[in-house]
């Protein structure tokens, strides 16, 4: 698994943000050539996440655990599904875009977390640098780690993530939760 250069993460985050301009008919759309995109990495394939955010606020996310397509492939596939499938918001119209700002993460391959139980799991968990994905039975959910931004106490953001998955805030201590974690490497745009 590769690393990619905060160059080749640029070149992702305009390619993410030019494919919502195109998608929306937007004049700046910005071109990228095929020599950007040529990179060996970008052909590896990895979980991918693109998030938007207007004027500070979260505006979409979505993205994929795994890596069932090239970062290429996912970067524009997630682009278009944070821009108008994320079902928490509506679509992003044109009149939009100068006002959004893009970031991409792309995905370590998870691994399970192995916990004895709830406090050894805030224990192990890692703030600032864990992706969390939390499962119990049909119930799953994840937080990408800049999430750790806003909820920098663990019990406070495996609380929140447990919600997300369609628990009651204290789920993540139920028997049978299954933790795994996944570092990212993250690029966007600046947030005015």
């Amino acid at each position: 698994m590769s690393t990619l250069l905060k160059e080749q993460g640029d070149i992702l985050v305009r390619l993410a943000k030019s494919t919502i301009a195109t998608l929306l008919g937007a004049k700046q759309a910005e071109q990228i050539t095929p020599q950007e995109l040529s990179a060996p990495e970008f052909q590896e394939k990895r979980g991918v996440f693109v998030t938007l955010h207007k004027k500070g606020q979260l505006r979409g996310c979505v993205g994929s655990l795994t890596g069932s397509e090239t970062i290429l492939e996912a970067i524009r596939h997630q682009a278009e599904n944070a821009a108008f499938y994320d079902s928490r918001f509506n679509r992003v119209q044109a009149d939009e875009l100068p006002d959004i700002k893009v970031e991409i993460s792309i995905l370590s391959e998870p691994a399970p977390l192995t916990f004895s139980d709830p406090e050894d799991l805030v224990r192990k968990v890692r703030p600032q640098i864990d992706g969390v994905i939390l499962s119990c039975g049909r119930h799953q959910a994840t937080f990408l780690p800049q999430v750790w931004d806003q909820l920098p106490d663990p019990k406070d953001f495996l609380g929140h993530l447990a919600m997300k998955a369609g628990l009651l805030r204290e789920g993540w201590k139920n028997k049978g939760v299954e933790i795994s974690t996944y570092q990212v490497q993250h690029f966007g745009e600046q947030n005015d």
